[in-house]
């Protein structure tokens, strides 16, 4: 029983609890029973959040939140469990315009058809704008052909991969759509997902996600938005050079011999268009060292996740829990370990982009039932680590250790038992975990493809988690290396207004511009990328 809009003066019921095997209906008569014991005379429920709570493993149970029009609002105070919503009103791209209109005739190119540029387009096309996004990769449906291919042992094509294509790094991952940044667009780019294919129940899960299987068709659904409200969208178009006039970005060059006038140019590149990052360094746009993680990905059967979360109600009542994820962390002073993009129920994949280098994601389904659940071990690196001055050191110093870790198991996947990682001994058999990785996998010492003090960190980290989930590292646990692409090791520099502090008319925007993390927040970055064009950057 899900609305999309949420109507003025209503009020928010929160903390109602119901038992793991409940119906949303039967979720719904709880809070109208509450509502009316606070004194509330309420109609039209609307579902805003539902998260479960384990916590106790004996006690596990749902939480829903949900909103009602209330007819007595007047009478009604604030309480526990009870607060009326400020009046708020539903962002539009439109309203973006402020009753002005835009010369369509304005040539408006996006690089780059990941979560930022294709929001940036749809919010620009709704406007009356016809934008151009140039794609370096394939569209969804042949990239996820080519990406297969690649994956059963075929040769990896450098423009169309995980990295790049259609939908972004963003459409071969778990889908997530959970975020920090606290923005309120957030709501925005749920409902948007949700009209173009994605379940309307990621519209109240405390923490959306849609699966790679679904989001291919999401994307596609949105890309074809924008062609029918007049944008064009260009596949296998890699964006090679910009030309500037006067301090100001004029054209582009495609594909090392096409030129494209442009009058504005949004830069949402992704955090591995390592060739572009090097292409404006040489056109002296002002970029600096970000810094990012790296480590390894972690395998443990789903059935020992869920175990570990849910205790006996992982087997009773596994047809009404969701899969179990887990966020660990563990902090000292000189650096930090923890999970990041855990991937329930989901498998490892081979994220290269580069010839003879290596590195790895995770990726799920929408359904999350895959025999494994993974997540990234990640360490923090700082510019400090990077071993030069360049704004590019830090794709220098990825570069390095995916290379090493190519070479360490002749282009296979890199594997070792967390229990032998940290023994320091190479692993000669599995023990009940398998790893789940899309190639091949090969016996290796992971330390050899680490620096010291990722490696050092992971050992800690792994002894600590340990003792949060028993035997998260003591047991069959798998760890496939390496994971380098968590975020962008550089960032774009733009200003209060998104534009460029060397190149008028260039839009920095999203990961790769070194301001986003994830589908969720690039996305949003995307939206107000496009909103200062609009603003007439």
């Amino acid at each position: 029983m899900v609305s999309e809009e949420l109507p003025l003066k209503r009020i928010v019921i929160s903390n109602i609890k119901m038992p793991v095997r409940h119906s949303e209906d039967e979720a719904v008569c709880a809070a109208v029973k509450r509502a009316s014991e606070l004194g509330a005379r309420v109609i039209d429920p609307v579902i805003v959040k539902k998260s479960v709570d384990a916590r106790k493993r004996n006690e596990i149970h749902f939480v829903y939140s949900f909103s009602f029009v209330c007819e007595n609002i007047d009478k009604i105070r604030e309480r526990d469990g009870l607060h009326i919503c400020a009046e708020e009103s539903e962002f539009t791209p439109k309203s973006l315009l402020n009753g002005k209109k835009r010369d369509k005739k304005e040539k408006i190119i996006i690089a780059g058809s990941g979560p930022c540029g294709l929001f940036a387009a749809l919010t620009l096309s709704e406007c009356g704008m016809a934008p151009t996004i140039i794609e370096r990769g394939d569209n969804v449906d042949v990239r996820h052909e080519k990406i297969s291919r690649f994956w059963d042992g075929g040769a990896l094509d450098p423009n169309t991969n995980v990295q790049f294509g259609e939908g972004g790094a963003g459409t071969f991952s778990d889908g997530k759509l959970n975020s920090r940044i606290g923005d309120p667009l957030q709501k925005y780019i749920l409902k948007t997902f949700v009209r173009y294919g994605a379940p309307k129940e990621i519209l109240y899960q405390s923490k959306p996600h849609i699966g790679t299987d679904l989001l291919r068709g999401c994307v596609k659904n949105i890309r074809n938005a924008i062609i029918k409200n007049g944008g064009t969208v260009r596949f296998n178009s890699c964006m090679t050079d910009i030309f500037v006039k006067d301090g100001k970005i004029e054209e582009i060059e495609v594909n090392g011999s096409e030129r494209l006038e442009c009058d504005r140019l949004i830069a949402a590149l992704g955090h591995s268009s390592r060739d572009t990052y090097e292409m404006l360094n040489r056109r002296g746009v002002a970029m600096m060292q970000k810094p990012f993680a790296a480590g390894v990905r972690i395998e443990h059967t789903r059935e020992f996740i869920n175990h570990a979360q849910y205790g006996a109600a992982a087997a009773r009542d596994a047809e009404f829990l969701p899969t179990a994820d887990y966020r660990l962390a563990y902090n000292v002073e000189s650096r930090s370990c923890y999970s990041f993009c855990m991937c329930p129920g989901g498998v490892v994949v081979n994220a290269s982009s580069e010839p003879e280098q290596l590195t790895v994601n995770g990726m799920s389904y929408h359904s999350r039932m895959e025999r494994n659940s993974n997540s990234a071990l990640a360490v923090t690196v700082r510019p400090e680590d990077f071993g030069g001055d360049s704004p590019l050191a830090g794709v220098e110093f990825q570069r390095k250790y995916e290379s090493l870790a190519y070479r360490a198991a002749c282009g296979k996947a890199p594997v070792q038992l967390a229990r032998d990682f940290l023994n320091n001994k190479c692993s000669s058999g599995f023990d009940g975990v398998y790893p789940s990785f899309t190639g091949k996998t090969e016996f290796a010492e992971l330390r050899g493809c680490l620096p010291g003090f990722i490696a050092d960190t992971l050992c800690d980290g792994l002894k600590y988690f340990d003792r949060k989930i028993n035997g998260f590292s003591s047991g069959g646990a798998v760890l496939t290396g390496i994971e380098m692409r968590t975020s962008a090791p550089v960032r774009i520099i733009r200003d209060e207004n998104f534009e460029s502090i060397k190149v008028k008319g260039l839009i920095p925007a999203g990961e790769g511009a070194g301001y986003a993390g994830g589908i969720m927040s690039a996305a949003v970055d995307g939206v107000k990328a496009a909103a200062a064009l609009l603003r007439g950057v």
